[in-house]
């Protein structure tokens, strides 16, 4: 396949982020655009102690001392992240609805097909409108008695599915802060893959239950209710309240979630931003074709691409094929197994996305993917059978631990980080739409390729595209650890034509 003519708007860059004071060094990137240095407003205050130091200043050598434990007041255990749990996590529960589905329709299947007879605004609001037809759409299929039935009713959740899947990142990367939006973000990985392994529990019914299918549907109702009644007293982002003008129901937000200190450097970098879009709120499409919108869209939409023709769905979908030749004949139980694993996988996120960066992880992702994929093709030709089988499983798992290390929450964590205020839902539109086609595709064609060439070969392609994404990964990918959303816009503004340094 010919690559396109593509321009290389981002690189890594050097400057580790402390807990003291942040700022944004930039080095030049090809052709148009670049990260400038940025002196962020932003000055993290360490307190010695609730009863001397409460709310004053310190110097960044005694912060420094506290921090690494040189004076006995310093705080041993960091619950920075835990105001904005409760928010995270209800928004996330949309996600476990995506899992429970792809658990669902993956699990009792053969059940359904026998039974029916066939073979074969604010983001808030958006997020409790979205689960509507969700929920609708698991109660239409439970109580299906055709086809068709079916289909509408797999339609409309679909349709619930596909838009949260854009509103939660956007949401959760508005409303954490800055220092843990990573691990926050890496909720979305693991309410998927917590549904995955909540239907693959209740599906080994379905086994002996030809009508327990209707059961799973109607449960996968529930988690669409939680979410609807949740996000009600979810908190709404400060951006968004920001920039709509209600500063106080920000500020109030901001105190809440992030702290008192963060209050007035928030509101500062909120405005400084806002305050450059001429005060027009409104969006369009064409607006996309702007720098350095393309280009943000450009490497969202190359990470979805890539992560798809990856291969991931091919091997999530037909893992259990993978399975049965090592004796394993239960289809929930070797789904179990790659739920599991993606679980563990998620969780290491979840602890290394705010340590060691999500470019570190994306790389180290995609090339341990490569290896697990030439180790399944390598196994499958073994001539001893035993441990061909034994590397044929192995490289499954080590595959799917792989991707959700890295490749799977991270993509979804980038995209909205690099995206401008005004088209982050835009931008995350669009790559999800990227997302979707490319995930459909390969769920079409896989099988059909693996009978004409065979696994190994569809397998080695796949570890070819995930060696190929951690070069992209390497030359486009910039770090947006501990740097918040605003400092990252003004950023990417400051190489523009015309626009202040």
């Amino acid at each position: 396949m010919e690559a396109a003519p593509c321009y290389r708007p981002f690189v890594s860059f050097s400057s580790k982020p402390t807990f003291i004071s942040t700022k944004l060094m930039f080095v030049s990137l090809h052709n148009s655009m670049q990260f400038r240095r940025f002196k962020t407003q932003k000055q993290f205050l360490v307190l010695a102690s609730e009863n001397n130091h409460k709310g004053t200043p310190i110097s960044d050598d005694k912060a420094e001392e506290l921090l690494k434990g040189k004076d006995g007041s310093a705080r041993e255990i960091d619950l920075g992240w835990l105001p904005a749990f409760p928010h995270v996590l209800t928004a996330s529960m949309a996600n476990f609805l995506f899992g429970y589905h792809i658990g669902v329709m993956n699990g009792p299947i053969v059940s359904v097909a026998r039974e029916l007879g066939f073979e074969g605004n604010s983001i808030i609001e958006g997020l409790v409108i979205d689960t509507i037809p969700l929920i609708i759409g698991a109660i239409l299929s439970a109580q299906a008695h055709s086809t068709d039935e079916v289909l509408w009713g797999r339609f409309l959740v679909g349709l619930g599915i596909g838009v949260n899947t854009v509103l939660v990142p956007i949401y959760i990367s508005e409303v954490a802060p800055t220092k843990y939006r990573g691990s926050l973000g890496s909720l979305c990985q693991i309410g998927t893959c917590l549904g995955i392994i909540a239907s693959l529990f209740i599906a080994t019914a379905a086994e002996n239950d030809p009508h327990w299918w209707r059961t799973m549907l109607y449960i996968a109702s529930i988690p669409g209710f939680i979410l609807t009644i949740g996000m009600q007293f979810a908190a709404d982002s400060p951006r968004w309240l920001c920039k709509m003008g209600r500063l106080d129901d920000a500020k109030s937000i901001i105190r809440n979630l992030w702290g008192p200190s963060e209050v007035d450097s928030a509101i500062e970098e909120f405005q400084s931003v806002f305050s450059r879009n001429e005060g027009d709120n409104s969006t369009n499409w064409l607006e996309l074709f702007e720098e350095p919108n393309y280009k943000v869209a450009l490497v969202g939409g190359s990470l979805f691409l890539l992560q798809q023709f990856a291969g991931i769905n091919g091997v999530l979908y037909f893992s259990s094929l993978t399975f049965q030749d090592v004796g394993i004949t239960s289809a929930a139980l070797a789904s179990l197994y790659v739920g599991l694993t993606n679980f563990a996988g998620a969780l290491s996120a979840l602890f290394l996305i705010d340590k060691q960066g999500r470019r570190k992880l994306l790389i180290g992702s995609y090339l341990g993917m490569g290896v697990s994929m030439f180790l399944i093709a390598y196994g499958i030709s073994f001539p001893d059978e035993d441990v061909s089988h034994n590397l044929s499983i192995l490289g499954t798992l080590g595959y799917i631990y792989s991707f959700a290390i890295g490749a799977g929450p991270v993509t979804g964590i980038i995209i909205p980080e690099l995206s401008s205020s005004r088209m982050r839902g835009k931008i995350m539109s669009f790559s999800f739409s990227v997302h979707w086609v490319c995930n459909f595709l390969v769920g079409l064609f896989f099988l059909e390729l693996v009978r004409m060439f065979g696994v190994a070969p569809i397998y080695m392609s796949f570890g070819g595209v995930s060696l190929l994404s951690a070069i992209f990964c390497y030359s486009f990918i910039i770090e947006t650890q501990g740097r918040s959303l605003e400092e990252i816009e003004m950023s990417l503004r400051s190489k523009l034509p015309g626009r202040d340094n």
